[in-house]
């Protein structure tokens, strides 16, 4: 099975208090550490994560996430928890992002959860598709093979669905630039 086959706006929009919650959960065939060193090493990260990101994995550390061209002005964020290989959370300029990374028994792959918290509903559909994009191209990277869309039209396909799965509402504010 290709990594995004069965994936069609599999991201979930919950309310958590005054604040909005994203979760994707996707099953992978790869180890806990394989995908510990995907989340966390700037070699795999630039395969799938939107910005570079500037900084030390320490609880408390500085992040700087930077656009790879240059093309937007960088951003601050903070290493809010760090348990290799299982869990990572920062600040990413606004918002919480969380991977976990749940081993299946006998090391036969995990469980990668990436949760955003955030403030403004608005922005759901439009980020769901964008982590949506960006954990197909981390599938990707996992099995050693480049994706057959760019990012922005593997955006494109799944944005739609996520308008019309979280409503009006959540998709007031459109594509990023």
């Amino acid at each position: 099975m290709a990594p995004t086959e069965g994936h069609d706006v599999d991201g979930e929009l919950e309310q958590d208090g005054d604040r909005w919650r994203l979760r994707f959960t996707r099953e992978l065939a790869h180890p806990a550490e394989t995908v510990w060193q995907a989340v966390t090493e700037p070699r795999h990260l630039e395969a799938w994560f939107p910005q570079r990101i500037v900084g030390e994995w320490t609880v408390g550390g500085p992040l700087k996430f930077e656009a790879p061209s240059g093309e937007h002005p960088a951003f601050d964020g903070e290493v809010l928890a760090c348990d290799p290989p299982t869990l990572l959370e920062f600040r990413w300029g606004a918002d919480v992002i969380r991977f976990e990374i749940k081993p299946h028994a006998g090391g036969a792959g995990c469980t990668f959860v990436l949760t955003d918290a955030f403030d403004e509903l608005g922005k759901a559909a439009r980020d769901s598709a964008g982590w949506h994009t960006c954990i197909d191209a981390l599938e990707y990277h996992l099995d050693g093979t480049a994706p057959p869309w760019t990012s922005r039209e593997r955006w494109n396909e799944v944005h739609a669905g996520y308008i019309e799965k979280f409503g009006e509402a959540a998709s007031a504010i459109g594509p990023p630039g």
